[in-house]
């Protein structure tokens, strides 16, 4: 079927763009933004996704206000226009790419609604292709760029509006295959080790620059993907370079610590520890505050919302956590964001120092043993 984006030199294959280039099921591209106030309560979150083979599109919307954490969940029939990027009042809109960005949730019966613009204050920095196995099948393999930018707009929940001014914002795009929606039937698949998923990600902004740290580990605390870079921050989008970023700064060498609250797998505090191909030797501290973000508000482990679940031709609904009384141990609550300040001290092959401060994300999944932490089974807590 021939549609609106054929018109576009985009092909990468002989088929019309509403074809994958495979078939696999899971098959997906997504959008996930995060904002937040500096200083204030709110702390929001975005995920909207398209997974043409199990022809479903979803997006979710998701906020902390207080010790409350509120989610819009909305999933219909994938489109076979990709230039429709709408769930029911749930939109992303691209008005210039790699620069402007709206999100809508226009109002609704489910009384959560936003009219939000993210502006770009970086490139959109690629990040290492992640590549994992299931015995011989290929369950994730995909490419994700990650973007710092502002946000700028409004978000209503029950009638009380919150202005976002300038609120910190950070971005990423994702597409490929990776584990989604109903498993598939058939024998039950053999994992090649031990089952089980250690994830730690942490951008945040210093002012001209932003680091973006990013590792998965076995069990043992070995890494089996890991980057570190410091990206430029430019005051004024026009400034922003087209495609790569000369500024960047590599770390061939890079390493990591997290603390844990007591009890939970939500994390204390993290540390990173970092070199340049000069010597430059960096160490990045975040230290969380405010309330935690719960992945399950934009579907991820959702026992119902799950990414690409078939939920019918249009479906919608409304969730509201209390956030003093939820279970951190629960599988579905394991998945975290934590708003952090952070210091970065910067140690030049002379022997002076630099330091400065800033904002920013640390988010950790961990299910299952994990040595340097001192969990021993699927959902212990820290001791």
């Amino acid at each position: 079927m021939i549609t609106s984006f054929d018109d576009y030199m985009i092909h990468q294959t002989a088929e019309a763009v509403i074809i994958p280039s495979q078939s696999d099921r899971n098959f997906y591209e997504r959008h996930w933004m995060t904002g937040f106030e500096n200083t204030g309560d709110i702390f929001f979150e975005i995920g909207f996704g398209l997974y043409p083979n199990r022809h479903v599109m979803d997006g979710h919307f998701s906020v902390v206000i207080g010790n409350k954490q509120y989610a819009f969940h909305a999933s219909r029939r994938a489109p076979d226009d990709r230039i429709d990027t709408s769930v029911g009042p749930l939109s992303v809109i691209i008005e210039e790419p790699m620069r402007s960005l709206r999100f809508m949730v226009e109002d609704n019966e489910h009384n959560i609604s936003c009219d939000l613009r993210f502006t770009a204050i970086s490139i959109a920095h690629q990040e290492p292709h992640n590549t994992r196995y299931e015995g011989v099948h290929l369950i994730m393999y995909n490419t994700r760029f990650t973007q710092a930018g502002h946000w700028n707009g409004t978000i209503t929940v029950d009638g009380e509006i919150h202005h976002i001014e300038n609120a910190t914002a950070i971005r990423d795009k994702s597409w490929g295959v990776r584990p989604v929606g109903e498993p598939v039937g058939g024998a039950p698949g053999l994992m090649n080790g031990e089952p089980g998923v250690y994830w730690n990600w942490s951008p945040v902004m210093f002012g001209d620059q932003w680091l973006h740290y990013a590792t998965f580990h076995d069990p043992n605390g070995n890494p089996t993907q890991e980057s570190c870079e410091l990206v430029p921050l430019y005051d004024d989008p026009s400034n922003i370079p087209a495609g790569d970023d000369a500024g960047i700064i590599h770390m061939p060498s890079m390493s990591h610590h997290l603390t844990w609250n007591k009890g939970t797998r939500l994390s204390s505090g993290s540390t990173v520890n970092c070199s340049d191909k000069e010597g430059n030797r960096y160490e990045a501290k975040l230290k969380p505050f405010g309330k935690p973000f719960y992945m399950l508000g934009i579907g991820y482990n959702h026992p119902k919302w799950g990414h690409a679940v078939w939920q019918g031709e249009l479906a919608m609904d409304r969730e509201d956590f209390d956030l003093d009384t939820i279970d951190p141990l629960a599988y579905e609550h394991i998945h975290t964001h934590q708003r952090v300040t952070a210091t970065l001290e910067k140690t030049k092959v002379d022997g002076t120092k630099e330091s400065k401060s800033g904002y920013g994300v640390l988010e950790t999944i961990v299910i299952g043993r994990h040595d340097p932490s001192g969990f021993k089974e699927f959902f212990d807590g820290a001791e």
